[in-house]
C-alpha cells in the first residue's frame, strides 16, 4: 500500500522506475516530433468527409500522460527535472538534424532531397516548438502538484485532465503564434483557430486515455510504496535538482 510523503522525504530513498518513466517521456517527445510533426494526415468521418489533422497529434499528447504521471507519482521536482531533460533533448535534436542535413552529400547518393524534406527544419518553427514544450509541461506539472495538495488526493481524474486543460492551452497559445503568425497564408484568425482547435483536440485525446493513465499511476505507487504530496516545494521552473 503506497505511504504518503511529503516530496522532501523521498530525497535519499531508492526509486525503482523512475528513471524509466523518464526515458518514455523523452523518447515520445523526441519521436513525436521526428515522425508526427510533418506529416498532414486525413481521417474520414461522417457528413463532414475527409478531415485533414496532423499525425503528431496522435502520440504528442502521450507526453502530457507521462508528464501527470511523473507529477502524481514522483513530485514536481522530478517532473520538473525530466522536463529540463527533454527540453535539453529538443535542443541538441535540432543540432543534429541541422548539422546532418547540411553535410554535403557524396556524389553518387542520391537521397539528399528526401532527407531535407524529413529532417529539414525551419528555425523559426523548431524554437517555438522547445519553448512551447517547456512552458506547457511545467505548467502542466505545476497545475496538477497544487490540485492534489488541495484535492487532498482526490480526484485524479480531475487533476489530469485539469492540468492538461492549462498545460496544452500554453503549449499551443506559445507554438502557433511564434510559430506561424505573420508568416504566408496565417492570418491571426486563423492562428486562433488552430490553437482552439488543436488545444481542444488534444485535451480530448488525454481525456479519453484517462484509463490508461488510472492504471499507470496505480501501479507505479504501489510498486514504490508512496504516494508523494509537493506541500512544501520550490515550484521555481529554473532549477534541475531534486
Amino acid at each position: 500500500m503506497p505511504v504518503a510523503v511529503d516530496a522532501s522525504q523521498i530525497q535519499a530513498r531508492p526509486l525503482k522506475y523512475y528513471d524509466l518513466v523518464m526515458a518514455a517521456f523523452v523518447a515520445i517527445l523526441l519521436l513525436s516530433n521526428v515522425l508526427g510533426a510533418g506529416k498532414v494526415a486525413s481521417v474520414p468521418l461522417p457528413v463532414i468527409g475527409d478531415w485533414p489533422f496532423g499525425a503528431g497529434l496522435l502520440f504528442f499528447p502521450l507526453g502530457y500522460v507521462i508528464g501527470d504521471i511523473l507529477t502524481e507519482v514522483y513530485g514536481f521536482a522530478r517532473a520538473r527535472r525530466a522536463i529540463w531533460v527533454g527540453f535539453a533533448a529538443l535542443i541538441f535534436m535540432a543540432f543534429m538534424a541541422w548539422v546532418v542535413v547540411a553535410l554535403p552529400p557524396a556524389a553518387d547518393w542520391g537521397g539528399q532531397a528526401a532527407y531535407e524534406q524529413v529532417f529539414g527544419q525551419v528555425p523559426r518553427i523548431v524554437f517555438a516548438s522547445i519553448v512551447a514544450f517547456w512552458a506547457g509541461e511545467l505548467v502542466n506539472a505545476f497545475v496538477l502538484a497544487r490540485m492534489k495538495v488541495w484535492t487532498k488526493g482526490r480526484y485524479l481524474w480531475a487533476r489530469t485532465i485539469g492540468s492538461t486543460v492549462f498545460g496544452q492551452g500554453v503549449d499551443s497559445l506559445i507554438f502557433y503564434p511564434l510559430a506561424f503568425l505573420g508568416a504566408t497564408g496565417w492570418t491571426p484568425g486563423l492562428v486562433a483557430k488552430v490553437v482552439v482547435t488543436q488545444w481542444a483536440l488534444k485535451t480530448a485525446w488525454e481525456a479519453l486515455l484517462t484509463p490508461v493513465t488510472y492504471w499507470a499511476i496505480n501501479s507505479l505507487k504501489r510498486a514504490e510504496g508512496i504516494d508523494v504530496y509537493d506541500r512544501d516545494t520550490d515550484f521555481t521552473p529554473f532549477k534541475t535538482g531534486v
